[in-house]
């Protein structure tokens, strides 16, 4: 048995091991921003968007007024940081157009010549248009004819040019309008939530002020273990916060790293073009105002080569702008998640003051009661009383001390009801689950007070235990045991109690009616040589003449009770029952009595036959 119990404990403790194993790895991991590298963010989407989202996700652990409006201020500025990270994406692809695979160029190569048909379509149409509005009426069913093949051909050139669209943007192509498709469903989030919120502040403002002066409640009614979760739940959101922030920081020196790259590397390209030179930053810093480079003579191929460096240069200038500004939004954010951290903080703070004020108060209880106890010991000491008296007062007091104590402390750990309703529920309920058997008792009392019930004075048969019936309160029945309906019955002189719950949950035997009848039987043997017929005779004669008014009553009483059967004959006479035996012939009579008469009855009986017996045939009575 020993072996088998370690086994089980074993068996258990690897159970746990394995449970807590799988806890821990399947706990939810703490997002963090700056655990994603741009790399990884730039080969998902041509947009960073990690900021917006780190935002959005931060705005959602919000509780108070304050974090709400650091919640807002970072979701603006994530917003414009967005939206110059979409301009920005969309000048350094002008600025600087991705290389195509062979795919991607043989498509954009369909693309532009379906473009080039599609505007040849265009024209086509619109000069018959003109044609069929100044030709004469002969002329116009042919022209109209060429129109509607010309509009036909032109709808096929469109949805060419949106396939060939849709397949330049699958093989990697197009990154524009990957940029714009991408700030376009920026853009309608931000307008749905925009009306989610103004619903939720409509909803607010009407019955948003006792939900929130509710929760304010709530929050200063809730006992330590509630503070302690919410402790957690700040701890996890302070650190989001730090994680949010320092993924700001690094964000906002890559940018500015970025920036600084990219503006040596303009200042080179300057440098490097005589009629950009004067556009360096070191030509303007000199004494005097730069002037222009003479213009020379170039070929068409350089001055479109030219023309070309100019306006990537120029589309660069404006990314240093762009990169400018998401450095400074992103320097700003890390501020706001600072500012927001802290304010937090400042919630965990006064928790842990909460925590700390609830456990003196615990250990002072604790040690009231000790004193208390060691009072009332004292106080018992020196009175006059009894040690029984003593020792009960005593027990008494401790316990009442403990409940008390306990009950304060469970106030402290769990935190008062914020409803009246709430309190009185959990009362109701936890005096439901204590009283359960009284409350079944109760019920159970009710149920023997019915019609089919018992009644003091019954004899009942009770979960194998049967006696008369002598007390019937309203949440016990006690009982004077007899012995069982084949014997004697006389008093054991035990009192055997029950809940009234077996009423319920069990059942019961009632031997008894109004008249408290039953049916007993006598069992005569007539021994070989013996006539037996004058004796049949001479036994039901004189039990049908000492039961002739029992049967009578009974047979009343059976019919009052039984209305639907009123045309049912019910009988009380006897039953007389002859059969043989080894040694001669038994008579077995069956008669009704009362049940407080039944004993007596059947020992008169029984006296008649044993004379009966005794007589010789000659004196018998004649049948």
């Amino acid at each position: 048995m020993r072996m088998i119990r370690r086994l089980w404990a074993a068996v258990l403790a690897l159970l746990v091991i394995l449970a807590g194993a799988g806890w821990w790895y399947t706990k939810p991991t703490t997002f963090s921003a700056a655990n994603t590298s741009a790399s990884e963010v730039t080969s998902a989407a041509p947009v960073d968007e990690s900021t917006y989202a780190t935002a959005r996700k931060l705005a959602q652990l919000a509780t108070t007024p304050a974090e709400h409006a650091f919640a807002q201020s970072a979701l603006r500025i994530a917003d414009h940081q967005l939206a110059l990270a979409f301009t920005s994406a969309l000048r350094d692809v002008e600025a600087h157009p991705p290389t195509l695979s062979p795919e991607a160029l043989e498509i954009q190569d369909r693309l532009t010549k379906s473009q080039a048909l599609l505007a040849s379509d265009q024209q086509r149409v619109t000069q018959l248009e003109a044609v069929l509005a100044t030709a004469s009426a002969s002329q116009k069913d042919g022209l109209r004819d060429e129109l509607d093949l010309a509009q036909a051909q032109l709808d096929l050139d469109k949805d060419e040019v949106e396939e060939a669209d849709q397949d330049l943007l699958a093989a990697g192509g197009n990154p524009q309008q990957r940029i714009k498709l991408l700030e376009h469903e920026h853009e309608a989030q931000a307008k749905t939530r925009a009306a989610a919120a103004a619903v939720a502040a409509a909803a607010a403002g009407t019955g948003g002020g006792a939900t929130t002066g509710t929760a304010a409640v709530g929050a200063e009614q809730g006992g330590s273990l509630r503070q302690l979760r919410e402790r957690q739940m700040l701890r996890q959101e302070l650190q989001q916060l730090a994680d949010a922030q320092d993924d700001a920081q690094q964000k906002a020196q890559s940018l500015s790293a970025q920036r600084v790259a990219l503006a040596q590397s303009l200042e080179n390209i300057k440098g490097g073009i005589a009629e950009l030179s004067h556009h360096t930053k070191s030509a303007k810093s000199a004494g005097t105002p730069p002037s222009p480079a003479p213009r020379a003579q170039h070929s068409h191929e350089d001055a479109a080569a030219l023309l070309n460096q100019t306006k990537q240069i120029a589309a660069n200038q404006k990314i240093l702008t762009l990169l400018d500004q998401q450095a400074a939004d992103q320097r700003q954010l890390a501020s706001v998640y600072r500012q927001w951290a802290g304010a937090v903080a400042t919630q965990e703070h006064a928790l842990v003051h909460k925590l700390l004020l609830d456990a003196v108060i615990v250990l002072l209880i604790l040690l009231a009661l000790l004193v208390l106890d060691r009072w009332a010991q004292h106080l018992l000491g020196i009175a006059k009383l009894d040690r029984r008296q003593a020792e009960t007062l005593r027990s008494i007091i401790r316990v009442t001390l403990r409940v008390l104590g306990a009950v304060i402390i469970l106030l402290i750990l769990v935190g008062m009801p914020s409803q009246f309703g709430t309190m009185i529920g959990i009362v109701g309920a936890g005096l439901t689950v204590a009283l359960k058997d009284f409350i079944v008792a109760f019920f159970g009392w009710l149920v023997l007070m019915g019609r089919n019930g018992i009644r003091l004075g019954d004899w009942v048969e009770i979960n194998g235990v049967g006696g008369e019936v002598t007390e019937l309160g309203m949440f016990h029945t006690v009982l004077l045991e007899t012995g069982n309906w084949s014997d004697a019955g006389h008093p054991t002189g035990r009192r055997v109690t029950f809940t009234n719950s077996f009423a319920i949950e069990g059942h019961y035997f009632n031997f008894s009616t109004s008249g408290q009848w039953l049916w007993d039987e006598l069992h005569v043997v007539v021994p070989t040589g013996q006539d037996p017929y004058p004796i049949v005779e001479a036994i039901s004669k004189q039990v049908t003449e000492a039961t002739a008014e029992s049967a009578r009553l009974a047979e009343q009483e059976w019919r009052r009770a039984v209305p639907a059967q009123l045309g049912k004959t019910f009988s009380g006479a006897p039953g007389i029952d002859v059969k043989p035996v080894v040694g001669g012939v038994e008579i077995a009579v069956r008669y009704i009595t009362r049940a407080n008469e039944r004993f007596q009855l059947r020992a008169r009986l029984y006296q008649s036959a044993v004379d009966l017996l005794a007589q010789k045939p000659a004196a018998l009575p004649a049948g």
